[in-house]
């Protein structure tokens, strides 16, 4: 089902893209990665959400940093939304968060951690925000069955599902690229978490690692799969990034990525 946001259509019809730091390190990152981004999707003609967190709950350390709190991290948000004029979409956690959340954001996104937990999604999809889950690693894709349910029970139908890679033994993930063909068949769009699908989750020890060269090849594959939309945490340096570093993508490799995504996306879809 598609649904429009901020005047740009997300669904099935065209390429849309995701985007940016994993998490809010400064008002002037944000500013320079979502203005980056929407120039480049404009160029594509493809729709575009910035992607950022105010706060990473489920870090592998409690040293890790995990974000400047709610109230900077939004207040960063609502700039990004109101200098760019694209749509932002951030994680919750909890159903406390759901509702300050939602009244700056356009979109809510449930953590993969979190995708089986029945009151947040409820809480989430109550506000009629659309809202992106996150398929846990430790889920198949058939299990999204059971979350689709919960948010339509909750009189929400504006739905993303997305798949980030399944837990492959200790400190590695894997994709399956069947999870897309079958999370699609549910009726909502399908995004394809590229960065996040290379990450070795605690594989630094106190933090995880990941491994961006396969990115570009995994993303390809996806959106040849039959993915709608692509997330790309991306930072313009990445090795000097607070958070999921290992993974990002550099900012200036983003253009590329996706200039090819869109040829591939065209040629699956076929005639609009």
């Amino acid at each position: 089902m598609d649904f429009q946001v901020l005047g740009q259509e997300i669904g099935r019809r065209r390429l849309f893209v995701i985007g940016g730091p994993c998490v809010v390190e400064s008002e002037e990152l944000v500013c320079e990665v979502a203005g980056f981004l929407k120039e480049l999707c404009s160029r594509l003609h493809i729709p575009f959400i910035f992607k950022s967190s105010y706060d990473k709950a489920n870090r592998t350390s409690l040293r890790s940093y995990r974000g400047p709190g709610m109230q900077t991290g939004l207040a960063a948000l609502a700039t990004v939304r109101e200098r760019f004029g694209v749509p932002v979409i951030t994680d919750v956690h909890s159903t406390s968060e759901v509702e300050p959340v939602s009244r700056v954001v356009d979109l809510l996104q449930i953590p993969a951690f979190l995708a089986r937990q029945t009151d947040l999604l409820t809480a989430a999809a109550r506000t009629g925000k659309p809202v992106n889950v996150k398929k846990a690693q430790f889920l198949s894709p058939r299990d999204m069955t059971n979350v689709v349910e919960k948010l339509r029970e909750a009189g929400n139908e504006k739905i993303l599902l997305t798949e980030r890679g399944a837990q492959f033994g200790y400190n590695n993930l894997v994709v399956d690229m069947r999870s897309i063909a079958i999370m699609s068949d549910l009726g909502y769009p399908v995004v394809f978490d590229a960065t996040h699908s290379v990450q070795l989750p605690g594989g630094l020890g106190a933090a995880s690692g990941g491994e961006r060269r396969f990115v570009p090849a995994l993303a390809r594959a996806a959106i040849a799969a039959g993915a709608h939309g692509v997330f790309i945490e991306t930072h313009p340096d990445p090795d000097s990034a607070l958070c999921d570093g290992p993974n990002s993508l550099p900012l200036e490799e983003t253009a590329r990525l996706l200039e090819e995504l869109v040829r591939i996306y065209d040629i699956v879809s076929g005639p609009q």
